[in-house]
C-alpha cells in the first residue's frame, strides 16, 4: 500500500469485502505461505500494511493476503529485492489511482457533452418557425445605375 496505516470502516455493518480486515497474523501467514515474522517485517517496511485493532493487533484482509503472495512471488521467482518490490507496489497503486481518476474525468466529460447537447437542442427548439429560409441569389453581370430624380420646377 502507501505505507500509511489505514482504518477500516465498513460501508454497511456485517458486510464482508476483499478489504475487510478479518485475518489475524497467524491465519494470514498460513494463507499466504509465509512465516508470521516475515509478515511483521513486510509491515515494518511498508510493503503490506494491515489494519490494526484497538489493541494494535494486525488484521489482514483478503486483498492483503493476495499482496503478500505477490510480494513473495516477486521476491523468490523474479529475484527482486524488497526495495524494488515496494517501488513496484507504489507504482501499481499510482496507476490504479490514475485509472480511477481518468474514469472519473471521462464521466465528467460525457456529462458535460450531454448537457451541452441538451442546451443546443433547447436553443434550436426556440427558433421561430415563421422565418423564410435564405436562398442564395444568382448573381448576374448586369449593371444597374441609380440616378436621383431632379425636381422639375
Amino acid at each position: 500500500m502507501d505505507g500509511r496505516r489505514r482504518r477500516f470502516e465498513p460501508a454497511q455493518p456485517f458486510q464482508l469485502t476483499d478489504e475487510s480486515p478479518v485475518y489475524v497474523i497467524s491465519v494470514a501467514a498460513q494463507l499466504s505461505g509465509l512465516h508470521p515474522q516475515t509478515l511483521r517485517q513486510y509491515d515494518r517496511l511498508g510493503l503490506v500494511s494491515p489494519d490494526r485493532t484497538a489493541g494494535r493487533g494486525r488484521r489482514y484482509s483478503a486483498r492483503d493476503i493476495e499482496l503478500l503472495r505477490q510480494v513473495q512471488q516477486l521476491s523468490q521467482d523474479e529475484g527482486i529485492n524488497l526495495a524494488g518490490i515496494k517501488r513496484i507496489i507504489e507504482l501499481e497503486n499510482q496507476v490504479s489511482a490514475l485509472k480511477a481518476r481518468v474514469a472519473e474525468l471521462q464521466g465528467m466529460v460525457e456529462g458535460a457533452a450531454s448537457a451541452m447537447q441538451q442546451r443546443e437542442a433547447a436553443v434550436h427548439a426556440s427558433y421561430r418557425r415563421d422565418l423564410v429560409p435564405y436562398q442564395d441569389v444568382q448573381q448576374t453581370s448586369a449593371l444597374v445605375v441609380w440616378r436621383p430624380r431632379r425636381d422639375q420646377g
